[in-house]
């Protein structure tokens, strides 16, 4: 290889993300991608890359070394320059669960499955399908695309827009009033799967009776305990707890990006309010990337 990153050391998990893999999901492959997708786009934008390249995802302090060239860099969305041989440091996420840590030219890992982002519950992609640990190296591409500034900050306090349904009739009559009403909070329990929430019970009209049925990102499960499970990149692509709502495709970030303990409302939009809000949102991306539903 002509140009690699180096890991010299991880104090949190860290791991390759892009944009994740559409259509794969009758195959069971979940979307899998960046968790806070506005993060990454603003990373790689700001080195010059498509907003969908290849970066790392990091949950905690990491320490990286550039080798074989001199490369853009940017850590949060702030770019600067490194020399080769360079060491930079990615601090531990303040505002957000995650930082996106981008170079110039993109993680060139091989694709599986039509993305390079690393998919744990399947342990593909990214290297060797796992999180990162100090010694990994990995190549990098080539570079030479228009740098960006970063877009606006993201929402981490608004509320999460949902369209509502659709197992509304598994619900009790008062459900969507409990969620629409309630003060929900991060669990420290969530992860790349799923979100989940605490606050008010959400009480099912008909536990056990459902079938099971495919799953999307945003979708907002409850199981029989009442709490709402938001699902995540990695949801499985079936399941059979009831859907109250699932979250825009415009909001995910803002969600997702919230630590454990920060505050979550809810707020009721149609799916034509939905698509609207997303034409809106898409130039965060730089174009518009392709919505898995």
């Amino acid at each position: 290889m002509d140009a690699w990153l180096e890991v010299l050391g991880a104090g949190g998990l860290v791991m390759v993300q892009d944009a994740g893999r559409m259509g794969l999901m009758h195959q069971g492959v979940p979307p899998g991608g960046a968790l806070v997708p506005e993060w990454l786009a603003a990373a790689n934008r700001s080195v010059g890359n498509v907003w969908s390249a290849a970066a790392l995802e990091c949950y905690g302090r990491v320490e990286l070394r550039l080798h074989g060239r001199d490369a853009w860099v940017s850590v949060g969305g702030e770019a600067f320059r490194v020399e080769a041989g360079g060491h930079f440091i990615v601090p531990a996420p303040e505002a957000g669960v995650v930082r996106y840590a981008a170079v110039e030219g993109g993680l060139d890992v091989p694709e599986v499955l039509g993305g390079r982002g690393t998919l744990p519950v399947a342990r593909l992609g990214g290297l060797e399908g796992r999180v990162l640990k100090g010694g990994d190296v990995l190549p990098l591409g080539a570079g030479g695309g228009a740098r960006e500034a970063p877009g606006p900050e993201l929402p981490l306090e608004s509320e999460v827009r949902v369209v509502l349904g659709p197992d509304l009739g598994r619900f009790g009559a008062d459900a969507v009033e409990v969620l629409l009403e309630g003060d929900f909070t991060v669990s420290p329990t969530s992860d790349r799967v799923g979100m989940r929430l605490r606050g008010p019970v959400l009480a099912q009209a008909d536990e056990g009776s459902g079938l099971s049925g495919p799953m999307v990102r945003g979708a907002l499960q409850v199981p029989a305990s009442g709490e709402i499970i938001v699902l995540g990149p990695d949801h499985p692509t079936m399941g059979g707890y009831p859907v109250l709502g699932v979250v825009i495709r415009a909001d995910w970030g803002s969600l997702a990006a919230r630590r454990p303990g920060a505050a979550v409302r809810f707020r009721a939009v149609s799916v034509e309010e939905a698509r609207e809000i997303w034409r809106q949102h898409a130039p965060v991306y730089g174009a518009a990337p392709a919505s898995s539903g």
